[in-house]
């Protein structure tokens, strides 16, 4: 155990992790925006522009 807890090492692996969680919060906040603009395009006329400020929005927070 004293091997896997040497400082740099485990800086690093905290590091790594914090990155990851970093990066994928984005996709975690934009799913509900993607999920409403697939529901909301099924709407035959008037789905697909009702549904592309929704895309930019997602756009942007990704």
């Amino acid at each position: 155990m004293t091997h896997f807890c040497r400082p740099n090492r485990l800086l690093g692996v905290l590091l790594i992790l914090a990155l990851g969680a970093g990066l994928a919060g984005c996709g975690v906040v934009a799913a509900p925006v993607r999920v409403s603009s697939a529901a909301v395009k099924v709407v035959p006329v008037a789905g697909d522009v009702v549904a592309a400020p929704l895309d930019v929005t997602a756009k942007v927070i990704d």
